[in-house]
């Protein structure tokens, strides 16, 4: 009875993506004009490929945004070694991803934008690529999708499977439930971030055999490489640095910069040699910011116009991309931002605390409790937490003004980092590998993973 009016909602909604797929392309359109799709590539997100399917089975890897992108990409190469009979497509939704991950990804990986959930695109992109193997990272239930994909007897897995509160409650709505229960039970596998994931897949009637725990791939993300060019930019700023007390606030979303900015005239009355690096979640935040700084007669550098800091410059605005994981290098402090304002979520801080930097974050950490947790059980001074820019002011006093501090923190969360990522990626690589691909592809591993 379930399945039945399931299979009706799934009617229903493909019915209402038909309906709406001229406003969508006209929507989508207008996210061209405002520079957030790709000028050319656009129409992949209709499912119209802009490369040819080579022949033999082909495995497709989904992720939105860069975060999840980078943690697919050391289970890509595991797949790459132990699978070589394979062809690998990668697909993405941002156009922020586009530009970090193109240059990541291993030779032989074919990129494309990942196509909208309306019936046409999926069914067109399906078409084209028929892939044997889909794995979706993190939240990407989309029917359209799942259930297509499903009927042309695609097999499918989902990786850091997460659920936000807000989904959760959203998909328990009951006239949904027989939906989202018809949707998971098309998984082979679900590897959840967390025990609290599991019992909300399992609460919205995942079958419980295909649940799994890996650990949270997020913590395994490599280092992605840097050309001879960016070691220098990185280093020439470093080398502006040498003679200054830094800290680093990354990842910062639109109104965290007022907490951020704050703060910095907190500590700059005990430590006028002071540089905060701002890192915006998306660069043109990041030009908008030192444009407002400039206006009130602060002396800002840009990062994107190559402006050098000076013994003037107080903060440092970096309105670049792919460049996060190399500046935690030159810095003892970061501030995690998408964490400081109701309605946020957090961002992922093992990259900061593989850097060795000493880790800190707001009080709005929904999609990342787990890995907070996680360190924070690992090693109490691994992560501090604080509540707001008094709290936030304070604890960076304390790092600040004691050196032993400092490094006893930035220790710990290294240390924390290094101890969770262990086997992380060996043990999704097993169960992806005897949960999905050898049923899928009917050949083992040529290089067994122990």
């Amino acid at each position: 009875m379930a399945a039945t009016k399931g299979k009706i909602l799934y009617k229903v909604y493909r019915a209402l993506s038909y309906g709406l797929s001229p406003l969508l392309y006209l929507h989508l359109r207008w996210r061209v004009l405002r520079g957030l799709e790709h000028p050319l590539r656009w129409p992949e997100r209709l499912g119209r490929p802009s490369h040819a399917r080579p022949p033999g089975p082909l495995l497709w890897f989904h992720a939105v945004s860069l975060g999840e992108s980078l943690a697919t990409i050391p289970i890509i190469k595991q797949c790459i070694l132990r699978r070589p009979d394979l062809n690998i497509l990668m697909t993405t939704t941002t156009y922020s991803a586009f530009q970090v991950v193109k240059n990541c990804l291993p030779t032989g990986v074919i990129y494309q934008f990942a196509p909208l959930d309306t019936a046409a695109a999926i069914d067109t992109f399906i078409a084209h690529w028929k892939p044997k193997v889909i794995i979706l990272m993190e939240s990407e239930l989309w029917p359209n999708l799942i259930l297509g994909a499903s009927q042309h007897g695609i097999t499918m897995a989902l990786l850091n499977a997460r659920m936000s509160a807000t989904s959760f409650k959203h998909w328990s709505i009951p006239v949904f439930i027989p939906l989202i229960s018809l949707m998971l039970s098309k998984f082979s596998l679900i590897l959840p971030l967390s025990n609290l994931q599991a019992i909300r897949f399992q609460l919205l009637q995942a079958p419980p055999p295909i649940i799994s725990f890996a650990g949270d791939l997020k913590f395994a993300v490599e280092d992605i490489g840097m050309s001879v060019a960016e070691i220098k930019k990185v280093e020439d700023l470093r080398a502006q640095l040498a003679q200054r007390q830094v800290w680093m606030a990354s990842s910062i979303h639109r109104g965290e910069e007022e907490v951020i900015l704050e703060v910095h005239k907190m500590l700059l009355e005990a430590h006028p040699n002071i540089v905060t690096i701002i890192v915006p979640r998306h660069p043109m935040h990041g030009k908008e910011i030192a444009l407002e700084m400039q206006k009130e007669g602060q002396n800002v550098a840009l990062r994107s116009q190559g402006e050098n800091i000076t013994s003037g410059t107080n903060v440092y605005v970096v309105d670049t991309l792919g460049e996060l994981r190399y500046l935690y290098g030159i810095t003892s402090i970061a501030v995690v931002g998408g964490s400081f304002l109701p309605g946020l979520a957090g961002h992922n801080i093992s990259e900061a605390a593989a850097a060795g930097c000493a880790v800190l974050t707001g009080p709005y950490i929904a999609h990342f409790s787990s890995m907070v947790a996680k360190m924070q059980q690992f090693n109490p001074m691994s992560v501090l937490q604080v509540h707001g820019k008094l709290d936030l002011a304070e604890a960076l006093r304390n790092l600040l003004g004691d050196d032993k501090v400092l490094e006893a923190h930035r220790l710990a969360a290294k240390h924390a980092q290094q101890a969770l990522a262990c086997g992380i990626i060996v043990g999704t690589w097993n169960s992806l590998h005897s949960n999905v691909l050898r049923s899928a592809f009917g050949v083992d591993d040529v290089h067994k993973c122990r």
